[in-house]
């Protein structure tokens, strides 16, 4: 009974957005339930891989549809100069993410790496509203065997303490750091033309800070909130800028996207096993394809094939024993991800390569341009900037214990939560749009 008010209790969730679109992530799950039992009770390879096939093309036909058919007929209208009209569809909350895991279902389903399962727990898998509109990606074998446990719907203080510590950062992340930073990113990317050099270099890193804090701390409130249900999220982020080259990065940051690519994209393009020009082309094109899943723009494109480009590089002077030292790995590393940003945020190719101009030359800028906004944020500045360098949040929750240091934290953080989310500055979380 537990499993299924959680089940409808997420579908409510979901439809609270957006009613129409119930029926798209009930069908979904509906389908891609039977048609992993299809492919489990298939008795031939064909048979298997037919319904496979069908799965994976009809997900990915239905992310095509919402999230891609804008930018093609864009493309097409611009390539053939004609000017078919645009659908201008509203694009589905998680849509990007439940595809992902309900792909990974399938494929998985299809190498028989899949117990028994029920349409209870396989529509909580992927309804379960925690992570249901922006990740992480969870994976089935992470998730599905706790919803199985009756334990799992037992109280346990433990978890309501450190699930309610994790859920209070989180929101602290976004609505005080992020949003904070988001200010000045918004209002220099609104205004290109008018920043000078410094200012350009601001916005991009103000964009760097944000968008972590942001996605970072979305992931942080959606592992808080599965510990009330005593269901463990896989961590997401883990002090990403601290890497020491691209690659650490990629183990880092949005780590559940990072699994996906690796095992149902880099391995199955062949990984490493087919000689060094092939993994090279083989981690490209894995790249490209993640930023391709990140929006519908050449920007995304540009993005993901830069870090392609990256971690190609990185692998080759790897094999020639080349080594940074420490602090210029970090340092290099979070510059090319700062630069790499530019296109991630940017409207346009032309806005991107205008602030990247500015970037690395001198320019004076607007005298009356005022980038920053209100000087009264100075300490959110100081503190975003040494939070990305210090311990992370699982980090501080592997040591919670309740006593009265952390209440006080807690209590100061809820009233910090509650005047930030009061005020006229605040955004959506910026993955609700991937």
């Amino acid at each position: 009974m537990s499993r299924i008010w959680l089940l409808l209790a997420s579908i409510f969730f979901y439809g609270w957005w957006n009613p129409a679109y119930v029926l798209l992530i009930v069908g979904s799950i509906v389908f891609n339930f039977f048609v992993g039992k299809a492919i489990l009770k298939g008795t031939h390879t064909f048979t298997r891989k037919a319904f496979l096939a069908l799965g994976v093309i009809s997900n990915v036909s239905l992310l095509f549809y919402y999230k891609y058919a804008d930018f093609f007929v864009s493309n097409v209208n611009t390539i053939l100069g004609e000017n078919y009209p645009l659908l201008h569809l509203a694009l589905p909350l998680g849509i990007s993410f439940f595809t992902f895991q309900q792909i990974a279902f399938l494929v998985d389903n299809y190498k028989y790496k899949i117990e028994k399962y029920n349409f209870i727990n396989y529509g909580v898998f992927v309804s379960f509203f925690p992570q249901l509109i922006a990740g992480p990606i969870v994976h089935h074998a992470e998730m599905m065997p706790q919803f199985k446990e009756e334990s799992t719907y037992n109280i346990k203080p433990e978890n309501i303490n450190k699930g309610l510590f994790i859920f209070i950062l989180g929101l602290s992340k976004k609505l005080v750091i992020a949003d904070t930073f988001g200010v000045i990113a918004n209002n220099g990317y609104a205004n290109i033309s008018l920043l000078s050099s410094l200012e350009a270099w601001i916005t991009s890193l103000a964009y760097s800070v944000q968008l972590y804090f942001d996605f970072s701390g979305y992931s942080d409130m959606a592992i808080g909130l599965g510990l009330l249900f005593n269901i463990h999220i896989p961590i997401n982020f883990w002090s990403p800028y601290k890497s020491k080259n691209i690659q650490e990065f990629w183990r880092r940051w949005h780590i559940t996207l990072g699994s996906f690519l690796r095992d149902y994209v880099y391995i199955p393009l062949g990984g490493n096993r087919k000689g060094e020009g092939r993994t090279y082309f083989n981690l490209f094109m894995t790249f490209v394809i993640g930023g391709i899943w990140h929006g519908a723009g050449w920007n995304f494109v540009v993005w993901g094939a830069l870090h392609g480009l990256a971690l190609v590089v990185h692998r080759f002077y790897n094999r020639l024993r080349f080594k940074l030292p420490k602090l210029a790995g970090v340092v290099i590393t979070f510059l090319f991800v700062n630069l790499a940003w530019v296109f991630f945020r940017a409207s346009s190719w032309g806005d991107a390569t205008e602030i990247l101009s500015k970037m690395f030359s001198y320019e004076k800028g607007a005298v009356t341009f005022n980038l920053i906004g209100s000087l009264y944020d100075i300490p959110v500045w100081l503190i975003g900037c040494l939070l990305l360098f210090m311990p992370n949040t699982f980090q501080w929750s592997e040591k919670f214990k309740p006593s009265v240091l952390y209440l006080f934290t807690m209590v100061t953080l809820v009233i910090l939560n509650i005047t930030y989310m009061n005020s006229v500055v605040k955004q959506e979380f910026l993955y609700f749009d991937f």
